[in-house]
């Protein structure tokens, strides 16, 4: 599948989307041509050169947010790297399982869409991660997903999803609630002390590895890794258990992102991604 065609599939669907298109924001993924160590800690000279996206807005009313978030992409041949800035005075979690509802906790999200499904991740302080692997219902058949012994409809933890807040044109999604993402590698660092609201904390770090093998699902006969150029559309966001105080109107999610409704599964509203070779360190010289 070219990348135009998952352009116009995307497009299909955004006729009536809360997000206005010409709005979206963009980033620029640069090249690194050795690994990152995966530990959490975001001092590290790659991260150092790499942009920050721009502060995480409110989801909802895209006002702007009590706590900085910021994220960060990197790759390499092999991996997609993520990394979060997340301010927060009192670091908590309390979640330790995985796939527990992490959103329960305060978190950070990623979602990385397909042309005709999505993935999400959700991780707290603790590190303990929540994921989902999502198909369009019409796409089911069509792009053969039920012919991949993964995706078979008896497997455990497979139910149907009709989204959040938002009724999407495109109907239901089928939830794969025991996939789990092969290969991925996590960490998150605390700058305080989690679950000690004696002190104040600076906040916490989260820093992700994402095979691109294990994008096989998502790509659709795009590139892996991508081609110089190629436009992959992503969500980052934040939600938090608390809300800042009125007359703020905030709704307790946060995203790079605004959809514009209490929805993150809106993938017409994910940012936009361009992947460049161009090596992180050159990019940012000057």
């Amino acid at each position: 599948m070219s990348q135009a065609f998952f352009v116009a599939t995307l497009l299909n669907f955004a006729m009536s989307f809360p997000c206005p298109e010409d709005q979206l924001p963009s980033y620029t993924a640069y090249y690194l041509s050795e690994p990152l160590t995966i530990d959490g800690h975001l001092d590290k000279p790659a991260w150092q050169n790499a942009p920050r996206s721009a502060r995480f807005r409110d989801l909802v009313s895209g006002a702007e947010t009590l706590f900085d978030t910021r994220v960060s992409l990197l790759w390499d041949e092999a991996y997609l790297y993520v990394a979060y800035w997340v301010e927060e005075p009192f670091v908590e979690a309390s979640l330790l399982e995985q796939d527990a509802l992490i959103y329960q906790d305060n978190d950070v999200e990623l979602f990385i869409a397909g042309p005709d499904a999505y993935y999400e991740l959700e991780i707290n302080a603790h590190g303990t991660i929540y994921e989902v692997f999502f198909i369009w219902q019409d796409a089911y058949e069509r792009s053969r997903y039920s012919q991949i012994p993964e995706f078979a409809l008896e497997c455990e933890g497979v139910r149907p999803f009709d989204g959040v807040g938002f009724k999407h044109s495109r109907g239901k999604r089928i939830g794969f609630w025991s996939w789990d993402f092969p290969g991925l590698k996590k960490a998150v660092f605390i700058d305080g002390s989690l679950n000690d609201n004696s002190d104040r904390d600076r906040g916490w770090t989260v820093e992700l590895a994402l095979p691109w093998s294990g994008m096989k699902h998502l790509a659709s006969g795009r590139s892996l890794p991508p081609d110089e150029g190629d436009i992959w559309r992503m969500d980052f966001s934040r939600f938090n258990q608390y809300k800042e105080a009125a007359p703020a109107a905030d709704s307790g999610g946060w995203a790079l992102s605004p959809h514009y409704v209490w929805d993150s599964h809106v993938p017409e509203c994910f940012a936009k991604v361009q992947f460049s070779r161009e090596s992180v360190y050159s990019a940012n010289r000057g």
